[in-house]
């Protein structure tokens, strides 16, 4: 049976996508929208059984008030936050404003259909090793915590970085060509590249990792 869901994520692109796949598989979409932030908004006017809310920073002060009034004025609406590999206060802060669980952003649309039942049968909804990694890093904070977005950023050339911006701007081949003045052939190997090095396996989710992490913002900031 389809789940009456509601899919709010900074990101428009990313919202629509996951909508649309979940509509593939059965399920009543009632709205895809975009920021997260106005989540409790669309909760509060479309009464869905679950919202699906997709955050770049999920330790951020004031991320999850969207999810404390959704849990006061619809406290039967389970909340499911999706998210990058997040610290123990991510983890912390998500079920503290009363989120029913927390699903990594490159979860399969099964996990996420997993989760959307958990959450809807009453259940958390959190996957094991999100929970142990969480406590070990508790038990055994690392003296700098990992940052994945500074960790791909690293891996990609300032002309892979150009690229991947391009990809996430919803640029095709041939407009990223004509913008950085190189061939079409050269574009495409470029394109190839970023998605082998960030381990995707298409532009889309080039973009929602990218988006996710940070990495474009930090990309923005670094020199040159």
């Amino acid at each position: 049976m389809g789940v009456r869901v509601v899919v709010v994520d900074d990101h428009r692109l990313l919202a629509e996508a996951l909508a649309s796949a979940l509509k593939l598989r059965g399920h009543r979409v009632l709205a895809a929208a975009a920021p997260a932030s106005g989540a409790a908004d669309v909760v509060l006017s479309r009464s869905p059984e679950v919202c699906l809310i997709g955050t770049a920073a999920p330790a951020e002060p004031g991320m999850f008030d969207a999810v404390v009034r959704i849990k006061r004025e619809r406290p039967g609406v389970a909340v499911l936050v999706l998210g990058p590999v997040p610290s123990p206060r991510g983890i912390a802060a998500a079920f503290a404003a009363g989120a029913s669980g927390y699903v990594r952003h490159d979860e399969r649309i099964e996990g996420v259909e997993r989760a959307m039942a958990k959450a809807r049968a009453g259940e958390v909804a959190v996957a094991q090793q999100l929970l142990q990694g969480a406590f070990a890093e508790l038990l055994n904070p690392a003296v700098e915590p990992d940052d994945e977005g500074s960790r791909l950023l690293q891996l990609l050339t300032p002309r892979e970085v150009e690229v991947l911006v391009r990809v996430a701007e919803g640029d095709d081949t041939r407009v990223i060509a004509a913008g950085m003045g190189i061939a079409p052939s050269t574009a495409r190997t470029h394109v190839q590249r970023v998605l082998m090095k960030l381990g995707v396996g298409s532009r889309l989710e080039a973009a929602a990792l990218a988006a996710r992490t940070g990495l474009l913002e930090r990309a923005g900031d670094s020199p040159g």
